[in-house]
C-alpha cells in the first residue's frame, strides 16, 4: 500500500513539473522570445500573458512565436501574425484603429464632457448669487417711514 501510495504522488508531482524550454541560437531571439510571449494575451486565460499561462494554446502560440523567430521573421510579423489570427485581444495594448477608437478616446472625451458640466454648473451657480446680492427690495412709503424713524432713534442714542 505504501509503495502505491508513492507511486502515485510521484506520478502527480511530476504532471506540473513540464516546463517548455526553446534552444535559441543567439540570446537576441531569446530575449525577443520572452518580449513577445510577455506582451501577448492568452486567448484562452485572458489576463495572463503567454509566458504564464500554461493552457494549451498558450504552449501553440509559444511553439508558433519560436518557430517564427528561428525562421527569422521580425517582431511587427510575429504580432501581424498573431492578431490576424486571434484579432486585437491578443495584445494587451492594442493599436489605434476605428474599431477601438471608443477605447482610446474614450476616457479622455468622458474627462472633458465632465470638465465642462462642472464649469458651466460653476458658473450658472456663480450667475444666481450675484443676480440674488444685486436685488434690493424695494420699500413701500410705509416701510420706508419705519426704516427713518429707526434709524433717527439710533443717531440720537
Amino acid at each position: 500500500m505504501l509503495r502505491f501510495f508513492i507511486l502515485v504522488l510521484l506520478s502527480i508531482t511530476s504532471a506540473y513539473a513540464a516546463i517548455d524550454t526553446y534552444e535559441f541560437k543567439d540570446k537576441d531571439k531569446e530575449l525577443r522570445f520572452h518580449e513577445l510571449s510577455a506582451d501577448m494575451r492568452c486567448p484562452k486565460c485572458q489576463n495572463q500573458n503567454l509566458a504564464d499561462s500554461n493552457a494549451a494554446i498558450a504552449t501553440d502560440l509559444k511553439q508558433k512565436i519560436y518557430l517564427m523567430l528561428e525562421a527569422d521573421k521580425s517582431d511587427t510579423e510575429i504580432v501581424d501574425y498573431m492578431v490576424a489570427r486571434y484579432g486585437d485581444f491578443v495584445l494587451y495594448e492594442p493599436r489605434f484603429n476605428a474599431q477601438n477608437a471608443v477605447l482610446w478616446l474614450g476616457p479622455g472625451a468622458l474627462l472633458l464632457l465632465g470638465l465642462i458640466v462642472v464649469i458651466w454648473l460653476t458658473r450658472s451657480r456663480n450667475n444666481k448669487n450675484a443676480e440674488n446680492t444685486e436685488q434690493v427690495p424695494e420699500l413701500d412709503a410705509k416701510q420706508e417711514k419705519a426704516l427713518q424713524q429707526l434709524l433717527n432713534k439710533d443717531k440720537k442714542s
